[in-house]
């Protein structure tokens, strides 16, 4: 493993479901350890209700307002404010208040990045959602 420097305008980007994600760091160059991603989303984007078979998440929030809700508890996340969600914990997120959301997003361990990317290509307009369901399925993503 090599160390490696990703500035600001740089790396893959995504639009998963209307999750606009940059990847700064992957699998590959983590040697599978975590993935880091940019996210910076406009006002009411929303990931449903969804379970990680896998992953454990840490959301930070640079700037903005994002809604989380953990099973049945909702809580409001602002500017400096973090969140951990462990793998097998129902939760979803959406950005509230009147600007984008802007985010860090960090994954332990890596892997969860392919779904991203098959996500990415469906085409655009309303999702196909048994399409979504075989591809997050896939990556041990179900939804709640």
């Amino acid at each position: 493993m090599e160390a490696k420097i990703v500035f600001k305008n740089e790396g893959q980007r995504f639009n998963v479901l209307g999750d606009h994600q940059q990847i700064k760091f992957s699998g590959k160059d983590t040697n599978g350890q975590y993935l880091s991603v940019y996210q910076d989303n406009p006002l009411d984007t929303q990931i449903p209700m969804h379970i990680h078979e896998n992953e454990d998440e840490v959301y930070t929030i640079i700037e903005g307002q994002v809604q989380f809700t953990v099973g049945d508890n909702t809580t409001l996340l602002k500017d400096g404010d973090s969140i951990f969600l462990p793998r097998q914990i129902p939760h979803t997120w959406k950005v509230v208040g009147s600007t984008n959301a802007k985010v860090y997003l960090e994954v332990f361990p890596a892997g969860i990045e392919g779904m991203f990317e098959e996500l990415s290509l469906l085409p655009p307009g309303p999702p196909d959602f048994p399409k979504v369901v075989e591809i997050c399925g896939r990556y041990g993503v179900k939804f709640a």
